[in-house]
């Protein structure tokens, strides 16, 4: 289940109450986030079968810079839109720091799994796939327009 569908899933509950600020807030946010995995997800793809076509080394390489981002990010999101509170910054803001180291370990742990495991990996390949998967959907969801929850 994603993370979105968890967030609708806990609020059903909470439906005898209307909705506040800081609900649509989160579920404004945790769209947000689903809607930029997803745009990971299918750029990743894309990159991963162009990469086919070049050799099977550069692919897995694609592969595994790839799949880095898009785990570590998923990792990220899920722990920042557990349990969120917009009444409570400073602790969010620890959550967001908190969430962000762990996801670098696991982004450095993964390249080095890859590198020791696998023969062969093109680094540039790696790394280029790992910073388009990064920038890419941010500059694509910018230009995105905003959805409204209602």
């Amino acid at each position: 289940m994603t993370l979105y569908g968890q967030a609708l899933i806990l609020r059903a509950g909470e439906q005898s109450a209307p909705p506040n600020h800081d609900d649509l807030m989160y579920q404004t946010d945790a769209f947000r986030a689903k809607r930029l995995l997803q745009i990971q997800l299918i750029l990743g793809l894309a990159l991963v079968a162009l990469a086919l076509l070049l050799r099977a080394s550069v692919a897995v390489s694609v592969l595994v810079g790839a799949g880095s981002c898009l785990v570590a990010n998923a990792l990220f999101a899920a722990l920042v839109f557990r349990g969120y509170r917009a009444q409570e910054p400073a602790r969010l803001v620890m959550r967001i720091y908190g969430a962000e180291v762990l996801k670098i370990g696991l982004i450095l742990g993964l390249f080095t799994v890859a590198f020791v495991t696998l023969d062969g990996l093109s680094l540039p390949a790696l790394l280029g796939a790992y910073l388009a998967l990064q920038v890419a959907p941010t500059l694509i969801a910018a230009q995105l327009p905003e959805r409204t929850l209602k």
